[in-house]
């Protein structure tokens, strides 16, 4: 949407939006900011650069085509983003007044004096426009947020809540049998709380493990050196994949060529997945039976540690 300051819903987007930024920063707010038509006549002096798609992105919109582009794992690294905002953080914190201090704003959808909902119908309505989608004005945009609320304070709070304390229980490493697998329904209201059963443990020869655990391998490994690696543990492997694609199957004459070749080579031109440069790693699954054949063993995903 190209912005123009004599349309009235751009400006009262602009107005609202400028409205409360300043007030989350602390900027004082000029004598003209209730007038919505003044501030999307300040907005349009302000030079902003052309938008430019990114090259080589295809959206695909048919659901029924199949997704011939790579997949991309991961593509957020955590520590690596909040590294990032820390160090931007560091770099800023001098160029700040020393008394500096953002104000969180506590959404209210009944004070028609805040811009809350200004804001929200106004954001709504310019989203509606980019896919074509009826807009609403502010009263139906109220009415639409009072529905939403209760669910967001409620349930979502209430599972949320739980699961946080799950996760407390994780890194205090607390035995299995002091977890809780919670039923919540605040209808009726009834809360039911269960232990969860235990990972099924498996054991072959002198080895023993879960479905929980994860076996890494050291090195940038070709598949047979992955074949004999289990091979040593006395289990034959038959088939090896990673997401949907098929690295290696022995039925497959074909895929004797595959032995020789490195798994991340595979990886990249077999499943086409993409990994990016900061991971060191990617996961298959292996599929393999007991030393005579006579059973199959689940065993867990296998991570292979190629940087």
């Amino acid at each position: 949407i190209a912005f123009d300051p004599s349309a009235p819903a751009h400006a009262a987007f602009v107005q609202a939006a400028s409205i409360l930024r300043a007030e989350i920063y602390g900027i004082p707010r000029p004598d003209y900011a209730s007038d919505a038509a003044k501030v999307a006549q300040v907005a349009a002096k302000v030079p902003v650069p052309t938008f430019v798609p990114k090259k080589g992105v295809q959206i695909e919109t048919d659901p029924k085509a199949q997704n011939k582009e790579p997949m991309r794992m991961g593509m957020v690294d955590d520590d690596s983003a909040i590294a990032s905002l820390i160090e931007s953080l560091d770099i800023a914190r001098p160029t700040l007044p020393t008394n500096f201090k953002l104000t969180p704003i506590q959404f209210e959808k009944d004070d028609d004096t805040n811009y809350h909902m200004d804001m929200i119908a106004g954001l709504a309505n310019m989203r509606a426009r980019n896919y074509s989608v009826a807009e609403v004005d502010k009263l139906k945009a109220k009415l639409i947020a009072g529905r939403i609320i209760p669910a967001i304070a409620t349930a979502t709070a209430c599972a949320t809540g739980l699961v946080c304390l799950e996760i407390y229980k994780v890194l205090l490493e607390k035995p299995a049998e002091s977890f809780r697998n919670t039923f919540a329904n605040l209808a009726l209201p009834l809360f039911a709380m269960a232990e969860p059963m235990p990972p099924k443990t498996i054991k072959y020869k002198d080895m023993s493990w879960t479905l929980w655990d994860r076996w890494v391998l050291e090195g940038d490994l070709t598949v047979q050196q992955v074949i004999d690696w289990f091979a040593e543990r006395k289990m034959n492997v038959y088939s090896v994949s990673c997401g949907s694609a098929l690295l290696y199957n022995n039925i497959f004459p074909k895929h004797k060529e595959r032995l020789n070749k490195r798994m991340s080579e595979l990886v990249s031109t077999v499943a086409k997945v993409e990994i990016p440069e900061w991971r060191s790693h990617f996961d298959v699954v292996v599929a393999c039976e007991e030393e005579d054949g006579d059973e199959d063993l689940d065993v867990p995903l296998v991570s292979i540690k190629f940087r």
